[in-house]
Formats: structure tokens, C-alpha cells, sequence
């Protein structure tokens, strides 16, 4: 599209109101050619208008299944990329605002990671021994990493899993960028805990000893969520002091007492799934973004259930909440305009290798 793009300057300003309207207008107009993406953590005045939600296993899938001409993802810059890369090459992947980024996908780059393979090959062969396993929250060229390097993507949903399929065909994993996700799921393979060694990024040899390395089934990736690592035991705690007969379910990005203090642990769509087969009447405490947290409180009020947030401050994913309704509102009158803006187009290189990895989980997912 040549066509100059519509500023967003004319939308800044104005009220959610009318953003609202203007959005279920061009989603009229545009019917099927585009489609609005969302994951569970999006802001609800967003959230409401997505034609397809989903954790990021299930929006993986979506959008790899998907004949819109335009994928809009009210998500993160990761996810848009998923999308681009799983979707046919006419369609268009599109993030609202390109600073809706991930700090947890900030924590480990293509040279980070290079420089630790590298420095890895001091010690072993990793390409015969070290399974690369980059959680979807990562940029592509992470993932094109572990597609070229004989390594796969995993979610929260199926990390497990992965690391099965990954200690089949080496002995080794290097699991980036969470550190949390990768401990808990090799605590769930009864992995013992000296077995799981930190890998320190900005330490040479990630901080560790041959002999720690050597020792190592996974090396864990010195990355977080800055949401999830507000939670702390203490509050489970209070909240079995306060509510003896209420139940505690966790997302894995939580540290490892967190999980380990939890009833239940999953993902943000078995953490629904969960509370919604429970018993009417239930009480939870739940430890994940506030977002769905508070989305699915009001669901599930009617069964008399109650949700509450774990943390005791306000805890949510701000750099998604900067896909707003005037972002959203802007992208899709441009393309009512014929304009494409905030495109979103893995490099090809990087995205055949990408896929590569992305594939290899799916299939493993099934």
C-alpha cells in the first residue's frame, strides 16, 4: 500500500468512547479480511473486541489457521511475530503499538545467547548434547537460533512436554529467556534441583564451573517475568490463614516457592479452565497477571465463586496495556483506508529457521 498512512495524532485525544465506535465501525467495514488477536492479559476495553483470545499456545495455532487478509495482535511484539511467521506469506501481521514489547524477551538476545553456546563449547559439544529451548516469549531471531541449532519453542502450556521431546534426543537443555518456567517444568521431569543451574548472562561461562556445567541437565537462563516475581509465598500464606478451605493456582513464570506452595500450576488458559470447572461456591487466589485475573472474577461471580489477585499491589502486563483503544481504533481505519501501518515482517532468513522450531512444537503439542 503506497498510499500515505492516516497520523495518529488524530487519535491520541480521543475519549475510549469513541474509539469504541469508531472500531466496531471498521471492523464492519472490514469483515473477514481482518482478524483481531488477544491475548488473556490484554486490557479488557481491547480485549472486547478481539475476534480470537487464547494463551500464546493457543494463539500460535489461531493464527497459523487463520484467511484474514490482516492478523491484528493485541498482544506483545513477540506474538505479532509468531503470527507472521506461522501465517501465509500474503497475509499481514500488524501490532497496534510497536513499544508493546516483553521484558522478559528483553532478557536474552541473539548474541547472548550465541556467546553462550560458544562459551558452552568449552566444556561440551553442545550441538550433540544441548537441546535449545526458547520460550515463545523471545524474539524470532531466538527461535531462528533453536530451528537452526536442532532446538524447539515451548509455551507454558506444554514446557513439559518439550523438555520430553528435548532429553530424547540430547542429554542437555539450555532454556531461555524464564528461568522460573524452565525450573518448575524440570522439577515436574523430577529433575533434582542441583541438576538446574543458572546460567548468569553477564558472567563469563554463565557464572559456572565446568564441573557445574558438566553436572547440569538444564541450564536455566538468569531471565523473569517482571509480573510474575511480585507474587511471594507470604502471600499464599496469609491467604490460607484468612481462608483454610480456599485453593491457591499459580502461573509457572512465579518463582519455584510460589509454585511449590500452589495447589494447582499452569498456564493462563488451564488457570481458567481450572477455576471454571471447580465447584460453585469456591474461593481462589490466583497468581497472574491482574488483567485476567479480574476478567475472570467477574465471569465466574454468577457461580459464586470467588477470585482474587494474589499480589497485594497492582500487578499487570503494562507494556501489552499500551495496545489501547486509540491504537487500535488508528490501525484499523488505515486499513478501511487501504494503508497498512505498524507491520510487523520477520526477516526471511530468520523466519524459515523460526518456523522450523515453532513447527516442531506444534507437532509436538498435538
Amino acid at each position: 500500500m503506497q498510499a500515505e498512512a492516516i497520523a495518529f495524532e488524530r487519535f491520541d485525544n480521543l475519549r475510549d468512547d469513541d474509539c469504541e465506535q469508531r472500531i466496531r465501525e471498521a471492523k464492519a467495514v472490514l469483515g473477514k479480511r481482518a482478524v483481531i488477536l488477544a491475548h488473556h492479559y490484554q486490557r479488557a476495553d481491547v480485549y472486547k473486541h478481539a475476534d480470537l483470545t487464547g494463551d500464546s499456545l493457543q494463539l500460535s495455532r489461531l493464527a497459523a489457521g487463520t484467511d484474514a487478509d490482516y492478523l491484528v495482535f493485541c498482544g506483545v511484539h513477540f506474538m505479532a511475530e509468531v503470527a507472521d511467521i506461522l501465517s501465509k506469506p500474503e497475509q499481514v501481521a500488524i501490532l497496534p503499538d510497536l513499544s508493546a514489547g516483553c521484558s522478559m524477551a528483553d532478557m536474552a538476545s541473539r548474541f547472548k545467547v550465541e556467546r553462550a553456546w560458544h562459551e558452552l563449547s568449552e566444556v561440551v559439544d553442545p550441538d550433540e548434547s544441548v537441546t535449545p529451548v526458547t520460550y515463545i516469549n523471545s524474539a524470532a531471531d531466538l527461535k531462528a537460533f533453536c530451528g537452526e541449532h536442532g532446538g524447539i519453542v515451548c509455551t507454558s502450556s506444554n514446557a513439559v512436554k518439550i523438555l520430553q521431546w528435548s532429553f530424547s534426543r540430547r542429554e542437555k537443555v539450555l532454556f531461555f529467556p524464564d528461568q522460573h518456567l524452565g525450573r518448575w517444568s524440570g522439577h515436574q521431569l523430577g529433575i533434582p534441583m542441583d541438576e538446574m543451574a543458572v546460567w548468569d548472562f553477564d558472567e563469563p561461562m554463565g557464572g559456572l564451573t565446568p564441573e557445574q556445567i558438566k553436572k547440569a541437565r538444564i541450564l536455566l537462563w538468569k531471565g523473569h517475568c517482571s509480573v510474575h516475581q511480585m507474587f511471594q509465598p507470604q502471600h499464599i500464606l496469609r491467604f490460607r490463614n484468612q481462608h483454610p478451605d480456599g485453593k491457591v493456582i499459580s502461573h509457572p513464570e512465579c518463582s519455584f516457592e510460589v509454585c511449590k506452595n500452589s495447589d494447582y500450576v499452569g498456564s493462563t488458559d488451564y488457570i481458567i479452565r481450572t477455576i471454571r470447572e471447580a465447584e460453585a461456591g469456591t474461593r481462589w487466589l490466583v497468581g497472574t497477571e491482574l488483567n485476567l485475573v479480574s476478567r475472570i472474577a467477574e465471569e465466574f461471580k454468577p457461580q459464586g465463586k470467588i477470585v482474587q489477585f494474589m499480589a497485594s499491589t497492582i500487578c499487570m502486563c503494562s507494556t501489552m496495556a499500551r495496545i489501547d483503544p486509540q491504537h487500535l481504533a488508528w490501525a484499523l481505519e488505515n486499513l478501511v483506508a487501504g494503508k497498512v501501518v505498524n507491520q510487523i515482517k520477520v526477516p526471511a532468513d530468520d523466519a524459515v529457521l523460526a518456523k522450523q522450531a515453532l513447527q516442531r512444537m506444534l507437532e509436538v503439542s498435538r
